[in-house]
């Protein structure tokens, strides 16, 4: 995993599949919250709404994860079922298409 001071810096480092995918979910938290502020936190990208930290997300060779899975939308939680990849962890795989719009409806349900 890429690690840099900024998260320009940490996105110029990944592959360019690895950095679309981040890039692309970057916008989606812009779009949600216009005043998220970011920063690398744990050596990843994170989002923060005033002064607290909402998202964490990670690129890796294969996958990209996204930090913390949120709770108490069992529709959500079911939804998240194939991309659960351990406690507080979701895992997309970049050999399949992404599911921004699932993933606009986590970020939404973190930062709410």
């Amino acid at each position: 995993m890429p690690v840099g001071k900024t998260v320009d810096d940490y996105l110029a480092a990944l592959a360019p599949r690895t950095r679309d995918v981040i890039d692309e979910i970057r916008r989606i938290v812009v779009d949600e919250f216009p005043s998220a502020t970011e920063a690398i936190s744990y050596d990843m990208p994170t989002f923060s709404l005033a002064g607290r930290r909402i998202v964490h997300v990670a690129g890796w060779n294969r996958h990209v994860s996204l930090y913390p899975v949120p709770k108490g939308d069992s529709q959500l939680l079911a939804d998240l079922g194939p991309y659960l990849a351990g406690r507080g962890t979701l895992k997309f795989d970049l050999a399949k298409p992404i599911p921004y719009d699932l993933i606009r409806r986590v970020i939404g349900r973190l930062g709410g």
